[in-house]
């Protein structure tokens, strides 16, 4: 059985709620960046507002061709080849960008990313963004009754916890599409909230511990991520990336 739809209002709400409370956290973060103050992690990069990135464009073709070098780690079809990589297809091309522009910049960091984005222009970054973008997610759903379900469609108010699907979508398809784009294109500011169905549980947890211990900070989004990562205990984390992760496919659990 399907779960019962939730108020669009009551989902903004919780959201908009979620968002205000850490504001301070992102004006702090911006000075901090400003001043010289920031984390070790971020002091040389400058802070990323990415509130109002605009939707991305680039050449899914030329980007094909550069991602044979990717394909090591993401897949031929943009899903990662073990636990600890991310899988990149159908993310929208404004995620897929800002992450590489976050690596090339300092704003995120990682040993293996970092190497990868240097010698990218941005033409480059925008091309790869917009191949991957076109290429088909996976067809992975979670059980909404399972307690990482519950948290991810529900939040839970009583703890501070916003719904996830109130920024990512429900069952995590990813931020609202523009209807002017034909449903195909999300919106700023919410262009660069990424989905997250069929993402590993592995992965999904390193990045929600790197938000909650602050390792991932250098944008306006981790700043976000930070505070709603901060009121989750190490089993909501794993329920919520047991969710996410979702082994069998939608047809499994369609009749839930």
């Amino acid at each position: 059985m399907e779960p019962p739809q939730r108020s669009p209002f009551l989902l903004a709400l919780a959201v908009a709620l979620a968002v205000a409370g850490v504001a301070p956290a992102l004006a702090a973060a911006g000075e901090a960046a400003a001043d010289g103050d920031a984390a070790p992690a971020t002091a040389a990069a400058s802070f990323l507002d990415l509130r109002r990135e605009p939707v991305v464009a680039g050449d899914a073709k030329a980007g094909q061709a550069l991602s044979e070098v990717c394909s090591a780690c993401h897949g031929p079809a943009g899903m990662g080849i073990a636990p600890n990589f991310p899988n990149l297809a159908g993310q929208s091309a404004a995620y897929l960008y800002v992450q590489l522009r976050a690596f090339k910049g300092g704003q995120r960091n990682d040993p293996v990313m970092a190497p990868m984005v240097a010698a990218l222009d941005d033409a480059a970054m925008r091309d790869l963004a917009a191949y991957y973008a076109s290429l088909s997610p996976s067809d992975a759903r979670g059980d909404p009754h399972s307690p990482g379900g519950r948290v991810f469609g529900d939040g839970d108010p009583a703890r501070g916890i916003p719904p996830c699907e109130g920024c990512h979508g429900r069952d995590g398809h990813g931020p609202r599409a523009d209807p002017a784009s034909g449903g195909n294109a999300p919106r700023p500011p919410w262009a660069t909230i990424p989905r997250l169905q069929g993402q590993s549980a592995t992965y999904v947890a390193k990045a929600l511990q790197d938000f909650r211990s602050g390792a991932r900070a250098g944008t306006s989004n981790a700043a976000i991520m930070r505070g709603v990562a901060s009121a989750l205990e190490d089993e909501d984390i794993r329920a919520v990336a047991d969710f996410i992760e979702a082994k069998q496919p939608a047809s499994a659990n369609a009749g839930r």
